[in-house]
């Protein structure tokens, strides 16, 4: 009778390897099992009105409204970076909310200017428009809202209008972030029938209810509008896991070509499963609040920021994000493409 056979333990072998390996840093990028690349990473933008003009936004250490001018400055340096695309969000001034929020399907818009002068400056910069009311509304709901109730149906109407405005003004991603049912579907349909066929759906499939999202609503002026009332009824609750896995497959079901989790850190569990369970372009976005506490921390000299910002940003891609939205994405590319 054959005497059993008695392995040696592998372990300390391939530890021992791995360390050696990391000594040079050529070689820690070999066996890096994951890499960040400028490609990897899009812009938002907050758009302001004028001319030459520029804010900073004191809840978001480093980043600027820019008035259209300026905003196609940032796409000709994001596109020297090798940054793919970047998001537009307007600072709608206050004259021009309405309770209906039709600035939204205006064709002359902040947005849809934008859009066009990017296009006709930088057309290699992919641009995405979100669609939702609330920087256009006097209540700061993403929806048509009636007696405290946002109106779910008549809300779609509404918001086709506006992703046909930034189709006709050559937008080549429309996001649609407002949560209401059936956005995708009717999205789809309205685009198609416009001929806008071409135009690509990135849902917002697993949106949650996150205190993260308030420097944002600073920036784009819908933090007043919004005062203190929330949108727990149409966002996610931050217990829930399965239900974004629910919401992401109807988004799929109505034909969005790809999807997002939003926010982003808190939620790198949700990405994986995303990812895991449908295998569809998947994005995450960092959004205002983890990037301004990283950059809050950095000022005061706690950590450094910029390595903690692509240590977080590392994360997402190991997780399965196919691409993060970031507001570190253009200065981060430029550290890649300067190793």
């Amino acid at each position: 009778m054959s005497q059993p056979l008695h392995l040696v333990n592998p372990a300390p072998f391939p530890r021992t390897r791995l360390r050696r390996l990391r000594r040079q840093a050529w070689l820690r990028d070999l066996v890096a099992e994951h890499a960040l690349r400028p490609a990897d990473l899009i812009q938002p933008c907050f758009v302001l009105e004028g001319e030459g003009r520029r804010e900073a936004i004191p809840s978001m250490p480093g980043v600027e409204r820019l008035s259209v001018d300026l905003v196609v400055a940032m796409a000709e340096r994001a596109a020297r970076a090798g940054v793919p695309a970047m998001a537009l969000f307007p600072v709608t001034p206050p004259e021009r909310k309405s309770e209906d929020g039709c600035e939204a399907w205006n064709e002359d818009n902040l947005v849809c200017r934008a859009i066009r002068a990017i296009k006709r400056a930088v057309p290699e910069i992919g641009t995405i428009a979100d669609v939702a009311l609330d920087p256009y509304t006097t209540h700061g709901q993403d929806g048509l809202l009636r007696d405290g109730v946002i109106l779910n149906d008549e809300s779609l109407e509404v918001l086709c209008r506006q992703a046909l405005c930034q189709a006709a003004a050559g937008c080549d991603v429309v996001a649609p972030s407002d949560m209401m049912d059936g956005r995708v579907a009717a999205l789809r349909e309205a685009l198609d029938g416009a001929g806008h066929n071409q135009t690509v759906i990135l849902s917002y499939a697993a949106k949650y209810a996150s205190a993260f999202y308030g420097p944002f609503r600073d920036a784009v002026g819908s933090s007043a509008s919004l005062g203190r009332a929330d949108k727990k009824t149409y966002q996610m609750s931050p217990a829930n896991a399965a239900e974004a896995l629910r919401e992401t497959a109807l988004d799929i079901s109505e034909a969005a070509d790809m999807v997002m989790v939003k926010p982003g850190l808190p939620y790198l569990d949700i990405i994986h499963r995303v990812k895991a369970a449908f295998q569809l372009p998947t994005l995450a976005y960092q959004v205002s609040g983890e990037y301004a506490m990283i950059h809050a921390a950095g000022l005061q000299g706690w950590l450094d920021a910029e390595a903690a910002m692509e240590e977080s940003l590392l994360a997402f891609k190991r997780a399965g994000a196919d691409a993060i939205l970031t507001y570190a994405a253009i200065e981060t590319a430029e550290k890649l493409q300067r190793r």
